[in-house]
């Protein structure tokens, strides 16, 4: 029995102290790059942009880690073994990796799984930043936009924690499957707030102006990002299953339009991984069932995305946007066919976790950016924050 301790905070003041050095270059190229005359507000912008980009890739090297197995390659948290790098941890990787060549422990899966513990960390350390920056006014009496979105920043600064709390709970619950979906899906939410502050920033910065459309054409954006909520929410769950390859052709699944499904056994939320909720294993069909839930999914999403492509393309100022949707749907119907019919490849099954934070991020980008119709206007510093 393995008698490593499932959390060990000894090396958690090297890991912080190693997320401020790694913040330190984005912070400092941004805040000092425009020298003393960029206001405040704009610093705080390309920091979130910045911030923005690094949380993307974080979220696609989150999925290179739980699609090369790494999940648990460091068997404790926040370090491992107890260390802060698998340097000082070598005997104990070494050891567990000679015990069992196959299993969830060994020396490159130990990197993959640290490198996406700092780079999370870091992450965090900078939305803290952003979070004090919102904060701050370099004129004691003055007001202007330099507070923009405070509510927002220290949200996302709580939201960080929690999804921090998560990927600890993913590893000491042994890659419980509903802790990894729960922990994809508030990486996608980190990156809605993000977005959401970007395009603030944008409309107080003069950046971009609000563009109007209809108020029923805006609800269906709503819907649309429902939709794909849900959809992302399924993917996420046939992955952490490891359910991708239940059904390998397409059209038919099991050489069946409707093949044999347990979705019962397969949506039962509170199960180990590979075991169903009586602690036997996980049964072939509840895993068809997963897998035909998510591909049922995606073709009322293909339609809703075709569809709204359609009823946007004739304002031209959407037309990028518009145009980025209908790329991005296409992304998303070729990875998904090639993760089933090439045997799940791993190029495609990150191209495919990308293409739907893509998704996520041009349909939040297009809610800012939208105002119903007769209302469109740039929010006013004083009135921007949480009603914004």
């Amino acid at each position: 029995m393995d008698a490593t301790p499932l959390f060990d905070l000894s090396p958690l003041a090297q890991m912080l102290l190693l997320a401020a050095v790694l913040a330190l270059g984005p912070l400092a190229w941004v805040w000092w790059r425009g020298g003393p005359k960029t206001s405040l507000l704009s610093k705080r912008h390309s920091l979130t942009v910045w911030v923005l980009f690094l949380t993307f890739d974080l979220v696609v090297f989150g999925a290179f880690t739980r699609l090369t197995d790494s999940g648990l390659g460091c068997p404790d948290w926040p370090g491992c073994y107890g260390q802060a790098s698998p340097w000082g941890a070598q005997q104990a990787i070494r050891a567990a990796e000679a015990a069992l060549p196959s299993g969830a422990v060994t020396w490159s899966k130990a990197w993959i799984e640290m490198i996406h513990r700092y780079f999370a960390t870091a992450v965090g350390a900078l939305v803290l930043f952003l979070a004090c920056a919102s904060s701050w006014r370099s004129k004691p009496s003055g007001v202007g936009t330099e507070r923009l979105g405070m509510g927002w920043a220290w949200f996302t600064l709580a939201w960080i924690v929690l999804q921090g709390a998560f990927g600890a709970l993913t590893v000491t619950m042994k890659l419980f499957p509903l802790i990894v979906t729960l922990h994809l899906m508030g990486g996608l939410v980190l990156l809605a707030l993000l977005a959401w502050q970007v395009g603030m920033q944008r409309f107080a910065l003069g950046l971009s102006r609000p563009v109007e459309i209809e108020r029923s054409w805006r609800r269906a954006l709503w819907w649309l990002l429902l939709v794909l909520v849900a959809q992302v929410a399924l993917g996420g769950w046939v992955s952490t299953n490891y359910a991708v390859l239940a059904c390998d052709t397409f059209p038919k699944c099991q050489a069946s339009w409707w093949p044999e499904m347990d979705f019962g056994a397969g949506f039962v939320l509170w199960r180990e991984l590979g075991m169903s909720a009586d602690g036997s294993w996980l049964p072939m069909p509840a895993l068809v069932a997963i897998h035909y839930a998510h591909r049922l999914g995606a073709y009322v999403l293909a339609v809703a995305v075709a569809g709204m492509c359609w009823l946007l393309w004739p304002r031209p100022a959407l037309r990028a946007w518009v145009m980025a949707l209908g790329a991005l749907l296409l992304l998303q119907v070729a990875t998904g066919l090639s993760n089933v019919v090439l045997g799940w490849p791993l190029l495609a099954a990150l191209l495919h976790t990308a293409g739907s934070a893509a998704l996520l991020l041009t349909l939040v980008g297009l809610l800012r950016l939208t105002v119903p119709a007769a209302s469109a206007r740039v929010p006013s510093a004083s009135a921007a924050g949480w009603a914004t």
